[in-house]
């Protein structure tokens, strides 16, 4: 006789994901509120600290993890999720601007992407790669979120197109590590067994250029309107210093 209590697994807008998308939504409202509280002040520094610690510390112990035992298709840091949350752990340590461009924009669109279709093959809820997963991907959009509408910081198109190069670099990268190793990270080459997003996208390799092109018009489109405000701020900037001259002079 079967056990009554084997655990199902994850399904994709199942009620765990209901819950977690919704755990996602109270958590990004709660660091944009904490990080605007907090502007400007050393307790914005030391939550955005703690966060950064919290971050890799719950990435380290889930990469070890991963080392038990040990699978060239699972344990080599490769995946742009291993390298989005080391790099949003280090923008919240640090606020170094080209961390921070990174986690912009890897964590606001590729990161995202995989919350809404997640390529997850686990048991559901409790298990632990399911827990796993979620962790990290909610961490590092939050930390995204928190940095940007939260204390204030926001990309140029320097930062664009530093994203760009660095993004270029780990597909090549990965394309020939996976070729030489019979492994699939970043599904550089070959889509996911799961749904996702990549299976409307044309067939391997041309959804890679697919995918190239939506993210160079996504970027821009999420750094355009930063660079026009700036512009606008800079311009307005001089005309309201003489005109609080002027009226000091009258």
């Amino acid at each position: 006789m079967d056990a009554p209590t084997a655990q199902r697994d994850f399904s994709a807008y199942g009620l765990s994901h209901w819950i977690v998308l919704a755990l996602f939504a109270v958590g990004a409202v709660l660091v944009v509120v904490i990080g605007r509280k907090h502007r400007n002040d050393t307790a914005a520094r030391r939550f955005s600290r703690t966060f950064g610690v919290v971050t890799l510390g719950l990435y380290l112990a889930i990469y070890l993890s991963t080392l038990f035992p040990p699978a060239l298709s699972r344990s080599v840091p490769l995946r742009l999720t291993d390298l989005a949350t080391i790099v949003a752990g280090y923008a919240l340590l640090t606020h170094e601007r080209w961390a921070y461009a990174l986690t912009y924009y890897w964590c606001l669109t590729l990161s995202t992407q995989a919350l809404i279709s997640p390529a997850l093959q686990s048991p559901d809820f409790p298990n632990y790669e399911f827990l796993a997963f979620w962790a990290i991907h909610l961490a590092v959009v939050w930390a995204a979120i928190y940095l940007t509408w939260g204390i204030g910081m926001h990309p140029t198109w320097r930062s664009y197109w530093f994203a760009v190069a660095v993004t270029v670099a780990w597909v090549a990268v990965t394309f020939v590590f996976n070729s030489l190793a019979d492994t699939n990270y970043g599904f550089v080459n070959r889509k996911p067994s799961t749904l996702s997003l990549l299976d409307v996208l044309g067939p391997w390799p041309w959804y890679l250029a697919t995918v190239a092109g939506l993210l160079l018009a996504a970027w821009a489109l999420m750094t355009w309107p930063w660079v026009r405000s700036a512009s606008r701020s800079g311009a307005l900037a001089p005309s309201h210093r003489v005109s609080s001259q002027r009226t000091e002079d009258s």
